[in-house]
Parts: C-alpha cells; structure tokens; sequence
C-alpha cells in the first residue's frame, strides 16, 4: 500500500513540473538554469547511492527530485527569454555545488555520497533562494508545494531509520519550505 503513496507522490511531483513548464513556456517562471542543473544532477547521484545501499521505495521521491528538474534544464531551452540571466555568484555556487559532487566520486562510500549531494544540493539552490526571496514573481510556490507533498510521502516508505533513507528526504523538505516562504513571504507595503 505504501508504494502505491509513494507513486502517487511522483506522479503529483510530474504534474507540478508539467505546470511549472508551461508557465516557463510562457513567460511567467525564469529557472535559474544552473540551479536546476545541479538539482538534476545531485538528487541522482544521492538517489542512486541510496538504491545502491538497499533503500527502495523511499527512493523515488528522490529520484524525482532530479528527474523534474532535468525536464525543467531541457524545456528552458525552448524560449529564450523564460529563464534567469545568470551572474557570477550563481556560476561559484554551481562551482561548488559540483565540487561536492566529485568529492563523493572520491570515497565512493554511499553515506558520503549522500552527504555530498546534499551539499551540492543545497549550494545549488542558493541561486534559486536569493532569486525567490528579491523576484519572487519568477518563481512558483505552487511547484514546491506540490514537491513538498510528494517528497513527503517518502517517509511512509522508511523501513528502517538510517541516514541513507531519510537523509535526502529531510534537506529536500527543508530546502523546499525555505523556498515557499521566499516566494510567498509578507511584503512590506511602499507609500
């Protein structure tokens, strides 16, 4: 029964990207391409480390993590203008976010490998962060709030409470929430 959650929270996340890809079509959202990047490529890596240390269906909202923002990388290239001009400080964080993940090619050790996807991770949402908290209009809180749910639905697939099964979870949740109040924070009111 719990598999059957866990899918449906995957299938919520699809569906969130499918929203979060046809306002990028149309203007509306601006991904930060090298947040989105790196949220494909570290998610992979910590769920294919977690696969590898015997964690099953725990895994999926982790893969999805990475798999929704590969569609998202693809789909930014078909209108020029639905994506956000980079600058430098986005560059460095992209820059250690995949210095993270060749840290974890190192040792290899699954554990790590999740340690260090988590901080490519979070490096690479810190682009996508400052971008929600100063434009929040380029941005969707309908998404996250769709991928808190079905990352969320990770935990009933738990079988055992060791880091490599909830690990992603938790920095997943955390990042996502942080990036809800950016979007939707109260705003002071100019005269």
């Amino acid at each position: 029964m719990i598999q059957y959650i866990v899918l449906l929270g995957a299938v919520a996340q699809l569906f969130g990207i499918a929203f979060y890809i046809k306002d990028m079509i149309k203007g509306k959202v601006k991904p930060n391409r090298i947040t989105w990047l790196m949220w494909t490529i570290a998610p992979l890596i910590g769920a294919a480390a977690a696969f590898s240390s015997g964690v099953t269906w725990a895994v999926i909202p982790v893969f999805m993590a990475g798999f929704g923002p590969l569609l998202v990388l693809v789909a930014s290239f078909l209108n020029k203008k639905a994506y956000w001009q980079l600058k430098s400080s986005d560059y460095l964080c992209g820059f250690f976010s995949f210095l993270a993940l060749l840290l974890w090619l190192i040792t290899k050790e699954p554990v790590v490998a999740i340690v260090f996807a988590i901080i490519s991770d979070g490096l690479a949402a810190v682009p996508t962060l400052i971008k929600s908290w100063h434009h929040p209009e380029t941005e969707s809180a309908i998404l996250y709030f769709i991928y808190l749910l079905g990352t969320s639905t990770g935990f009933l697939a738990i079988k055992s409470w060791v880091f490599p099964e909830y690990g992603f979870l938790v920095y997943l949740i955390a990042v996502q929430c942080l990036i809800i109040f950016a979007i939707i924070r109260p705003r002071p009111v100019l005269k």
